[in-house]
């Protein structure tokens, strides 16, 4: 929560953000982006008959604290959902495509909100939902060392290119609507 208002601290010039409702809603739409995706890999993982659990790690915690301050640097990782049982590289990319997955769903549900609102707080949340899940779904498609993207592109790349194309395109119209 405290990177998801760090934004705000940011862009405080912005009067929609200033109000407290429109507050405790960034933190909460930012939280629940972090934890749906990652339940959503407990849950893919558990499908597959894999013991799944969620693990807050010291450098992960240490990395979201230490990007708070920053405004080019953020990155939200206090964890990661650990995984351990035999598994193929279909249900390893399977697993990992399931959180960036969820990130575009909720993207595309706020970008729906947000066409449909004329409300000025349902506006600000869902424009920083349909944001942030956009980002927050690119970030992890990247195929580089532990990331989701590594997982799903080693699995099929046809299924990686066209959720990297996606996310990029849900980021791009997203910045595009600031």
């Amino acid at each position: 929560m405290g990177v998801a208002l760090s934004y705000v601290i940011e862009a405080l010039d912005l009067p929609m953000l200033s109000t407290p409702e429109s507050l405790i809603g960034l933190a909460v739409i930012f939280t629940l982006s972090f934890l749906l995706h990652e339940i959503t890999h407990k849950l893919s993982a558990q499908y597959f008959g894999l013991w799944a659990e969620f693990r807050v790690t010291l450098f992960g915690a240490l990395i979201t604290l230490f990007s708070i301050p920053f405004p080019f640097f953020k990155i939200i990782s206090p964890g990661a959902v650990m995984i351990a049982g035999p598994i193929t590289k279909r249900e390893a990319g399977k697993t990992a495509l399931a959180g960036p997955l969820t990130n575009m769903i909720i993207s595309t549900i706020c970008i729906t909100v947000l066409a449909n609102t004329e409300s000025i707080f349902l506006h600000t949340i869902s424009f920083f939902g349909a944001w942030i899940n956009a980002i927050i779904a690119l970030f992890n498609l990247v195929p580089f060392g532990i990331m989701d993207g590594l997982k799903v592109f080693r699995w099929n790349k046809l299924a990686w290119t066209a959720a990297f194309m996606t996310a990029i395109a849900m980021t791009i119209l997203t910045y595009s609507m600031l």
